[in-house]
This record gives structure tokens, C-alpha cells and sequence, in this order.
């Protein structure tokens, strides 16, 4: 019999989340998947699972989950704790970066992300379905995930239970990425900005707003002109994660994992996907700095 674990809490912007949802961008249906996939990687890694499974994302107050059928091993990764409260009634702290066996009846009660975005993986993985080739979640769509929502109480995921007790747990260093400019190709609309403009975004530092989620993130900066009034708006034509819009009031737009598959505001920019995981730690009033490269 498969191992189970009921939400009793769902906390506040925790969700299933995979690799992703990929080739179904023509039919609307954004890519979704981690924020950080090195990071969920590292989280999957404790717990002997392969790389892209899905596991739990963890973006404000984390979740409290009641084992129903066990036992199972658990690893958070990322700037977050967990309480795990025992069927005994004891309790134990867990910390990061570290891996747990839990036994039917445990339970896991996880603090609020200090980073921005953490992992919880389980053994196996987070089994709910796989529509369309993931398991993450499309809201607008109604699927993946629990029913095509982030976490709610009352939510039950089916996961892999261990065959037998192994008390050696797995533990490593924090995974941190490195720090200095974001990188980005620029376009490709870079010509509907002013030379002026292109030279302001990639010289001085913008603050991300509150005004932030899984979509995109607005920052706050020097205005980046565009070269005329018309230029501010284009036929709308395929966005992807990374991709920096600048709509009219100069202000640009970071989109993220799940933006939308067309947009009509130029994009002066787009972020390398090997920069893209880090904007996942960017809470509001953090400053960036941008840097362009070429595609070598």
C-alpha cells in the first residue's frame, strides 16, 4: 500500500510543483514547475529521488502534514525549519538540509520561508496525477497539483512508503547560489527602447515591488523610455519565463514561472535560465543589478 499525507494546514503559497509543463505553450497553458529547480533537486537528492520529482514548494508559511500511511522520509532544503510532532506526543526540531523518517500518525509542521522559496520532498515524490506531462499545478486550467490549487486543508497526496525502517538519514551543506548581477540576452525588442534607456537598465540598480507572485515580478527603478509613444505596445507574441517586459509607464516586468504565453508590451530583455532560479529569492525591496551576454 502506498504512503499518504493529509494537509492539515495549508499554510500560505505552497503547491506541488515539478519540472514543468512543456509543449503546451500553443494551447495556453504556462510552463509552471519549480522556481528554483537546482534547489528542488537538492531537496529530492536527501531522499533518494530523481531529479525533476515532484515535491512541495514552499513560499510563505509553510504547511502543518499529517502522516496517514507511513513511514516515509521527508528533507527540507532552503531558509526554513520544521517541528515534528511524534504519535508518542514528543517533538523534535528538524532543520534544513537534512532528511527524516516519519511514521504513520507523525506529524510536520514547517515555519514560514525566510528565503523566498523552499523544498519539502518525499519519498517517491508527491504522486497526484499527471495531466498533460506534470504534476504542477495550472490554475487557470483546473489541473495538476491538488486539483488544480495549491495546498488546502483537507488535501490528501498520495506518496511512496518505505519497505523498511532505515535510521540513516542523509545530510549535506546549504546550497547557495552565487551572487552578482542578473544576466540577460537583450530583445528581443530591444529596439523599441531608447539608447539612453538600455544604458539606464543595464548601469543602475532596481528594486523588486511587493507586487510580485509565480507569474512575475514588478521592479522599481529609472524609467526606460521607449523610443515613441506606439513603441510601448506590439502585436502580442510569445513570452517565456525570463522574459522582461516594459509596458508604458517604463517600469519593467520580470516574468516568472507561471506567466502567461503571449503578451503585447516589447521586452527589452530576457533572463538566462541559468540566472532564473534566483529571482526565487528576491522578496520586495531587493535590489538588482542587470548584466547583458551574448548566447556564447
Amino acid at each position: 500500500m502506498a504512503g499518504l499525507i493529509e494537509v492539515i494546514d495549508g499554510g500560505l503559497g505552497n503547491a506541488i510543483q515539478d519540472a514543468g509543463r512543456f509543449g503546451h505553450r500553443h494551447q495556453g497553458l504556462a510552463v509552471s514547475g519549480y522556481l528554483d529547480r537546482p534547489l528542488a533537486d537538492c531537496a529530492n537528492t536527501l531522499v533518494g529521488n530523481a531529479p525533476g520529482t515532484a515535491c512541495i514548494e514552499l513560499r510563505g508559511l509553510g504547511p502543518t502534514l499529517g502522516i496517514r500511511r507511513g513511514p516515509l522520509r521527508i528533507a527540507l532544503v532552503g531558509t526554513v525549519s520544521a517541528t515534528i510532532l511524534r504519535a508518542s506526543g514528543s517533538s523534535l526540531p528538524l532543520a534544513a538540509w537534512q532528511s527524516a523518517t516519519l511514521d504513520e500518525h507523525d506529524s510536520l509542521k514547517i515555519g514560514a520561508v525566510a528565503g523566498g522559496t523552499a523544498y519539502l520532498a518525499i519519498t517517491g515524490g508527491c504522486a497526484v496525477p499527471r495531466q498533460l506531462g506534470s504534476r504542477s499545478p495550472s490554475q487557470r486550467a483546473g489541473i495538476g497539483g491538488c486539483a488544480g490549487h495549491a495546498l488546502q486543508t483537507g488535501d490528501q497526496i498520495p506518496c511512496a512508503r518505505m519497505n523498511q525502517h532505515d535510521y540513516r538519514e542523509m545530510r549535506s551543506e546549504a546550497f547557495v547560489h552565487t551572487d552578482g548581477p542578473i544576466r540577460v540576452m537583450l530583445g528581443p525588442q530591444a529596439g523599441h527602447f531608447t539608447a539612453e534607456a538600455i544604458a539606464a537598465f543595464l548601469k543602475t540598480s532596481y528594486t523588486a515591488t511587493p507586487e510580485q507572485d509565480r507569474m512575475g515580478m514588478r521592479l522599481a527603478g529609472p524609467t526606460l523610455a521607449h523610443v515613441s509613444p506606439a513603441a510601448a505596445d506590439i502585436i502580442s507574441d510569445g513570452v517565456t519565463p525570463g522574459a522582461i517586459q516594459v509596458p508604458a509607464n517604463g517600469q519593467p516586468i520580470i516574468l516568472l514561472a507561471d506567466c502567461q504565453t503571449v503578451g503585447g508590451y516589447p521586452k527589452i530583455a530576457t533572463v538566462i535560465s541559468a540566472d532564473l532560479p534566483r529571482l526565487a529569492h528576491c522578496p520586495p525591496a531587493t535590489n538588482l543589478t542587470f548584466l547583458a551576454v551574448d548566447l556564447a
